[in-house]
């Protein structure tokens, strides 16, 4: 499943640099994660790096974005090719 950022982001800056994908911006109020770009650091880390790092905990299992653990591989060898060229 991809992840996702609620309102309870304050901006603290954390999350965005340790995502191995760039999946996470700045949007118009507070954070972002691009679910195309989310693999929940499958492919890099045992642990969402994002989850981590958050102090106050607001980034959470989009569970209408279901994906398994081998979709969310397939899309980090993907975006791994993807970001290579």
């Amino acid at each position: 499943m991809a992840l996702y950022i609620t309102d309870q982001c304050i901006n603290c800056d954390v999350c965005e640099p340790v995502c191995p994908n760039q999946a996470i911006s700045f949007g118009p109020r507070i954070y972002a994660i691009e679910h195309g770009r989310c693999t929940e650091c499958v492919g890099h880390f045992d642990e969402p790096q994002c989850i981590e790092v958050c102090p106050v905990e607001c980034i959470l299992v989009d569970a209408d974005q279901p994906e398994t653990r081998e979709q969310l591989a397939a899309k980090a060898e993907r975006l791994k090719i993807e970001d290579a060229a």
